[in-house]
């Protein structure tokens, strides 16, 4: 029998790279920094001098850095628990569980904005717009330098990560990082639809703009919303890979005549890393080892099982 200190070449880490500090955990505590910041100072005004413009806004900006201080605590908490050998796969869902709680206070937040919109479209309020413009310009230039903190890049955009895009396996999908970025860019949306609108009411008389502008903006944040959360929710659920990974792992193990893959499971377990689970029948069984040298690498497949099942000449005809 082998000593346990023997086996250790067989063992290995399930912390698939999470201990590693993110770039986004960074710039996330940046913009919760600025936001709060922002958020500090639109309330003080509001209160000194009786602003409900500056305080209405700052109390949304107290909703996001909240929203944001979620995104954050999901980066340490996954960070700080990756080698924790209570999560079977590691702590990367932990970043697609931020990324989905995220998306579920974007849909709340938008739904709030549909609602106020909605009340001041059919009971119009008077508009200081002097102040209004300024808040909004002010938000605009913070939420702008958030944006460019973050750094996301189109790729990483909400509905992206399809099962069946045969691209995404190039990119990093950091939904944690996603949500994050849309909270700072939907305030961004709301601050520069909120100049244009109040621009047109207070030069063109358009009160019914400012409400209109925000049903538009909170339409658009929903839309954002319901792809971050199908992005999310799939990974979650552990929905099967990208069709192009398992095709690769099949055509890895069935690239010699002998095998025949009868079951094959993929799953994400954290942004762009799979474990997989496959069933291999073949005449001549040989060490897993060998199969598993056959599944090409470049897959982000970090954890793999493979099971290998002898047949008789009869019984290969039936496997499908």
């Amino acid at each position: 029998m082998a000593h346990k200190h023997d086996l250790q070449r067989w063992r290995h880490s399930h912390a698939f790279g999470q201990h590693i500090k993110r770039p986004g955990e960074s710039r996330t505590f940046i913009v919760i920094v600025l936001t709060s910041a922002m958020m500090t100072v639109e309330i003080t005004a509001g209160i000194l001098f009786g602003s409900m413009a500056l305080l209405a806004d700052g109390l949304h900006m107290a909703s996001h850095a909240a929203a944001l201080s979620i995104n954050a605590f999901a980066y340490v908490y996954a960070r700080r628990n990756a080698h924790n050998e209570r999560f079977s796969f590691g702590t990367g869902k932990v970043n697609t569980l931020g990324g989905f709680t995220g998306a579920i206070l974007l849909a709340g937040f938008s739904l709030a904005m549909i609602w106020e919109s909605v009340v001041r479209l059919l009971a119009p309020v008077p508009i200081a717009f002097n102040q209004a413009i300024t808040v909004a310009v002010v938000g605009l230039i913070v939420n702008g330098v958030s944006v460019f903190i973050l750094g996301h890049h189109h790729e990483d955009s909400p509905g992206s990560e399809h099962p069946d895009n045969h691209h995404d396996h190039h990119h990093h999908h950091d939904h944690n990082l996603v949500a994050a970025y849309l909270h700072v860019l939907a305030d961004a949306l709301t601050s520069l639809l909120a100049i244009f609108a109040l621009l047109g009411a207070k030069f063109l008389g358009f009160i019914w703009a400012d409400p209109l502008m925000g049903i538009v903006g909170a339409l658009l944040v929903a839309r954002w919303s319901i792809g971050l959360l199908h992005a999310t929710s799939t990974v979650l659920l552990d929905r099967e890979a990208p069709g192009h990974i398992r095709a690769a792992v099949r055509e890895g193990l069935e690239s010699e005549a002998d095998n025949s893959v009868v079951d094959l499971h993929v799953w994400a377990v954290g942004p762009n890393i799979y474990s997989a689970i496959v069933s291999v029948v073949t005449h001549d069984p040989r060490a897993p080892d060998h199969y598993k040298a056959l599944v090409p690498p470049g897959l982000g497949i970090v954890h793999l099982a493979i099971e290998v099942h002898r047949c008789t000449d009869e019984e290969r005809p039936h496997i499908a």
